[in-house]
């Protein structure tokens, strides 16, 4: 039934059999059963054999299978075997990978999936959007995701924005009337649509449609399937391997007219030259920095950071600023009340009295100005307003029993513009208009004031008081509230938030989170500069950071007003003083964000609100609050904290840097080892030596020390002293002077080994020279993988800190022992049989590049102590 707009909202909960009170439980799972889970089918996806063969499109893969075919031809049936048998297998782990990335993904994006408020049996509680069912009420506040299409039966100054159904970017005012007739879907005001986003005011709607049966289901618009795109870093990295893969196509046709020149059959010439330039490129490159990334992610995701983007995880060991929110993040989120200014003193909240109008007013204000709830002993809804219900509940009082009997009439919800939130009920008779907010917003409202005595008009020294009371309780680091009413029976609106009776303050605590402190110690000493940006006045701002590390002496905080007061000049010569902004608008956020990366900054930003989206898109890495955030700022964020902690900032910083780290030690690896292939194979054609390698000697190495080890390493744990280095500089990238020096010069070292033990074998014939050269470069890259661990030495690392590498180095070598001493492997892998000393000598000239490099970076670490 596509015509629920027009019904009216008696007629659409008839139709679904539903009253006000909402599904029952049992109901509501028989609808389940019904209709299915609320989600869009993703288009089909590949099967696994579809992936498999999938694997055999790629270009070294190609270059694998001519080899294959030269080798058949020359007669080689071994080697043909040999190279297949290799293609398989990559095509078994390509597979492996692509199943095993499927699953990382969905497991993120559990995580990361909305939950839906609805009133089932009579209560508010919270669900997986994806068990929401037709007939379900749906609780809509600003910053909720529409999960479902469905019908509104009371609105409350709603606005949502729809541009994912429509693409219009515009927020709509939405109501409860019924319409008369046909009309498009953008003008059913009285209808709400899966995928939109709440951006204003709230309503409760009774949900019509779910899953593919929703508008968006049946246009298909809105794609689950994440589409993957590769990340700066593989960008490069692919860049560089096309370059690279170029210089080794012009290496092996030098090496290619040296072997004819020497007199070498075409065949084995061509076939030499295809398998070098298999060896050679180093084709794990791509597949190895995502694994790596991935492993990364799913690390930080164990630590309640869930990254929704690779690029984020590069992005994470660069950032120089981290702009966090203060309540929530840098707190505890868990407000208490305090102390309470009420009838000119300030009492603690067992001395409210009921006795006094003034206090019961206030209580009232408290309890029905407010969507908050308390189900099971968990507060629903905003801390700062379930904190006021627990104030209720300390007296011995009910708040559930007060909501029964008093309706909400009408209401005005919260904005970030007005301050304050207003609500209009019926007591005694009676309209009163119920006001909380800033005292900033409200004061200049009042006209008189609630005191033991009744009601008289406000003085200027009464404001001086409540300012100065004010001002003390911010001091002290607490968020004050305050509260006013009015008796009126006008239509509520932002034009009447006027001439009201100030009722009291009340002031709230949230303490910082134990590790907050340490969490700024640590990013500062990273070279982080962290920043406080709040809604709360400057002076509880301050206080608070003051109290967690973030302001320093000589630092500067800023309330919203100052900093719009500043140009672009001032700001920038100011910005590295400010630690604290208070009082600030989401412009003020996007400003900030701005003024940071115009030096040259990598910034992140934290958010929960529909309103921080901007600023979220705007920094390096957006970081949405996972509990207390909207879904708008989830859907903006680059990285979700699970947890709403800020020390879970710096460990996901950490992991980047560590993930960064890793990768390179990784690129390093390969690299190097490839060299060391490279020189020996232009050595023995320059010096017209025969090939230190076979083919199948080649793609040994290539499947062997381009995937295990690698992987090792970026399993590497971080170091103690990874927080105590500086932000990475984003723009300079991997392949620098220095790097690309490292890699050769271990390269040349492995490979000077290996013609030593060539030239060994040399003295007994050509096919023991191959062996030795073959076996020495294979095992001394397996060493090579403990080298490239880290730039500190294994001595201070820890040779057993990393099982995976020391794991990497067994099974390679075993591998390598079954192919040298197995009788039926010589012919397949073309190896000669060895004597125990050919053997020492193997072992002994793999280990020497080791030895050299673990000497010299102990010799640097000794002079730098």
């Amino acid at each position: 039934m596509d015509n629920w707009y027009q019904l009216s909202k008696e007629e659409a909960l008839k139709k679904l059999s539903v009253t006000n009170e909402g599904l029952s439980s049992a109901k509501a799972s028989e609808l389940l059963e019904k209709n299915g889970k609320n989600v869009l089918e993703e288009s089909k996806k590949k099967s696994i054999f579809q992936v498999f063969l999938s694997q055999f499109a790629d270009l070294m893969v190609i270059i694998l299978i001519i080899a294959a075919i030269i080798s058949m031809f020359s007669g080689n049936i071994e080697s043909t075997i040999v190279i297949f048998a290799v293609i398989v297998m990559n095509a078994i782990l390509g597979t492996f990978q692509h199943v095993k990335a499927e699953k990382s993904l969905e497991s993120l994006k559990s995580l990361s999936s909305p939950n839906a408020k609805v009133i089932r049996d009579g209560h508010k509680i919270e669900i997986d959007s994806t068990d929401v069912v037709p007939g379900d009420i749906v609780v809509l506040e600003a910053g909720d995701l529409v999960v479902a299409d469905g019908r509104i039966i009371n609105n409350y100054s709603l606005q949502v924005n729809e541009s994912s159904l429509t693409g219009e970017s515009t927020n709509i005012d939405k109501n409860d009337d019924t319409i008369i007739g046909e009309v498009p879907l953008g003008d059913r005001t009285n209808m709400v649509f899966s995928g939109s986003l709440v951006t204003y005011g709230r309503a409760l709607v009774l949900v019509t449609a779910t899953g593919m049966n929703t508008e968006i289901g049946k246009i298909a618009s809105l794609m689950n399937a994440a589409k993957s795109k590769k990340t700066p870093l593989q960008l490069s990295l692919d860049k560089f391997s096309s370059r690279l893969a170029m210089i080794i196509m012009i290496i092996c046709v030098i090496v290619f007219g040296l072997s004819l020149y020497r007199g070498m059959e075409i065949i084995d010439s061509l076939m030499f030259a295809v398998a070098l330039a298999v060896a050679a490129i180093p084709e794990a490159l791509g597949s190895i920095v995502t694994i790596v990334q991935a492993m990364g992610t799913q690390k930080m995701a164990k630590e309640n950071a869930v990254i929704k983007d690779l690029k984020a995880v590069e992005s994470l060991g660069c950032v120089s600023v981290i702009c966090s929110d203060k309540t929530g993040t840098l707190t505890q989120n868990k407000m208490t009340v305090q102390k309470i200014y009420i009838n000119g003193e300030s009492i603690i909240e067992d001395q409210l009295d009921l006795k006094y109008d003034s206090h019961r007013y206030l209580l009232y204000d408290m309890v029905l100005n407010n969507d908050s709830s308390i189900v099971d002993g968990k507060g629903i809804g905003d801390p700062t307003e379930y904190a006021l219900l627990e104030t209720f509940r300390k007296i011995g009082l009910d708040e559930n029993i007060l909501r029964e009997s008093l309706i909400r009439i009408e209401e005005v919800p919260f904005d970030s513009d007005r301050k304050m939130m207003s609500t209009k009920y019926k007591m005694h008779g009676v309209s009163h208009i119920l006001t909380k907010g800033a005292l900033d917003s409200i004061l200049d409202r009042c006209v008189s004031i609630a005191t033991k005595d009744g009601v008289r008009p406000i003085t200027e020294q009464d404001k001086a008081d409540i300012i100065e009371m004010n001002r003390k309780y911010s001091e002290n680091g607490l968020r004050v509230l305050t509260f006013a009413y009015k008796e009126s029976s006008e239509e509520l609106s932002v034009d009447t938030e006027y001439n009201y009776t100030f009722l009291g303050l009340v002031s709230m605590i949230d303490p910082p989170r134990e590790e907050s402190k340490q969490a700024v110690a640590d990013a500062i000493r990273a070279g982080i500069k962290p920043i406080m940006i709040t809604g709360d006045h400057k002076i509880t701002a301050t206080a608070i950071a003051k109290q967690i590390g973030i302001f320093h002496d000589g630092d500067i905080s800023v309330t919203g007003l100052e900093l719009d007061a500043m140009d672009d000049n001032e700001l920038d010569q100011k910005i590295e003083k400010i630690s604290v902004y208070a009082r600030v608008s989401p412009e003020n956020k996007i400003r900030i964000v701005e003024a940071w990366q115009r030096k040259g900054n990598v910034v992140s930003m934290t958010g929960d609100g529909v309103n921080d989206a901007p600023a979220l898109k705007k920094a390096d890495i957006g970081v949405a609050m996972g509990i207390t955030g909207t879904e708008v700022s989830k859907d903006a964020a680059s990285m979700i904290l699970q947890d709403d902690n800020f020390a879970t900032i710096i460990k996901a910083v950490a992991n980047g840097r560590n993930v960064f780290r890793n990768i390179k030690n990784s690129i390093l690896f390969l690299l190097s080892g490839n060299m060391a292939g490279i020189f020996a194979v232009l050595y023995t054609s320059l010096m017209a030596l025969p090939v230190p390698f076979q083919p199948v000697h080649l793609l040994f190495i290539n499947l062997l020390t381009d995937s295990l080890p690698a992987i090792a390493i970026g399993m590497e744990k971080p170091e103690k002293d990874l927080l105590s280095q500086k932000p990475r500089d984003p723009k300079v990238g991997i392949l620098t002077k220095d790097f690309s020096l490292l890699m050769l010069s271990q390269g040349a070292l492995i490979a000077s080994a290996t013609m030593v033990a060539f030239y060994i074998g040399l003295q007994v014939n050509a096919a023991t020279a191959s062996t030795m050269a073959f076996a020495t470069l294979t095992l001394s890259r397996l060493f090579h993988g403990f080298n490239c661990r880290s730039k500190h030495s294994i001595f201070k690392l820890g040779f057993t800190s990393n099982s995976a590498s020391i794991g990497a180095f067994f099974l390679g070598t075993m591998l390598l022992a079954f192919v040298l001493f197995v009788p039926f492997m010589h012919s397949l892998f073309c190896v000669a049989p060895l004597t125990m000393a050919q053997v020492g000598f193997i072992g002994l000239l793999a280990f020497i590049p080791t030895l050299i490099i673990q000497i010299i970076k102990v010799i640097i670490e000794k002079v730098k102590n």
